[in-house]
């Protein structure tokens, strides 16, 4: 059957609906139930053909095209969401809660209004969800989320001057590990390592197969080695990139001497990349466990 995909916010998840005949056009704008309510989308991508048995759930069609008059009402919503946040801050001062207010958002039928929050720990706000309904005379929902979400939903520059991956482009969060640092040679200081958010940087991921398949090919540091004199020689430090090796060479008259060799040059059995464990490095690793631990929210429909 003809599938459309449909965002509820830059960088989301993509859905699936059925567009239900419509003319439906990408970049186009519909009205689509979710379980959150009934909800202002952007079309992802224009209909087409798709295997619906690959879906664990039937596909739910679309309410409408979006009209003139929804695009109002979704920018209302909009320009009320900032007084909601301000009132909302307020409430958690007057409570004095423990609680990182970092966004509002209202549903497109103002049902509901949703608060993100994060908080170290579990948060008591029943006292403040009575304030707020009391308030905005509709349903509230605060929904605790993870640091990695904050940062999606906050934005930022990252530390290569172009704007956050997850809050630009990705849909979702890639698992990312301490060992992809290790086999980039990247120093395992947490502080270079870590994002905006405070967790491993998701742009470790992206280099990590061509690392892995270029140390497969090469030796580690302090493996004796043989150059193509015939001479037996101590790996100093390996340019990956480059598949340059600088070795210390052990000469007949038993004097050492530094020399460099293209990969190819040397015969070695190759072994699996590894470093040495160190304070940075089990640090690095704590924020792996972090990360691991912390599930987030799912900030869509």
């Amino acid at each position: 059957m003809k599938i459309i995909g449909v965002r509820f916010r830059t960088a989301g998840k993509v859905y699936y609906f059925d567009p239900d005949g419509n003319d439906v056009k990408a970049n186009g704008h519909v009205i689509v139930e979710t379980a959150r309510g009934v909800e202002y989308g952007t079309v992802a991508f224009a209909p087409k053909e798709m295997d619906t048995g690959k879906f664990p759930m039937s596909i739910k069609k679309i309410i409408r095209v979006a009209t003139e008059e929804d695009a109002n009402t979704y920018a209302a919503n909009k320009a009320k969401e900032k007084s909601a946040y301000d009132i909302c801050l307020q409430k958690i001062h007057d409570h004095n809660l423990a609680m990182k207010l970092i966004a509002c958002e209202y549903t497109f039928d103002n049902n509901k209004v949703l608060f993100y929050f994060t908080a170290d720990g579990r948060v008591d706000f029943r006292e403040l969800v009575k304030d707020l309904a009391s308030v905005f005379r509709t349903r509230i929902e605060l929904r605790q989320i993870g640091v990695r979400d904050e940062t999606k939903m906050v934005g930022g520059i990252g530390i290569c001057g172009r704007p956050l991956c997850c809050a630009s482009y990705m849909p979702e969060f890639i698992p990312v590990s301490i060992k992809m640092a290790k086999e980039q040679g990247l120093s395992l200081n947490p502080g270079k390592i870590s994002g905006a958010c405070g967790r491993l940087m998701c742009c470790l991921k992206y280099e990590e197969a061509a690392y892995e398949d270029l140390n497969s090919k090469l030796p580690n540091i302090g493996d004796t080695v043989e150059t193509p004199e015939g001479l037996s020689a101590e790996v100093t430090n390996i340019a990956v990139l480059k598949q340059k090796i600088k070795v210390l060479v052990t000469l007949d008259s038993g004097d050492k001497e530094a020399r460099e060799y293209s990969v190819s040059d040397l015969k070695f059995k190759p072994r699996k990349h590894h470093v040495e464990a160190s304070e940075d490095s089990r640090e690095a690793e704590k924020l792996e466990a972090m990360d691991k631990r912390e599930k987030g929210s799912d900030l869509d429909a």
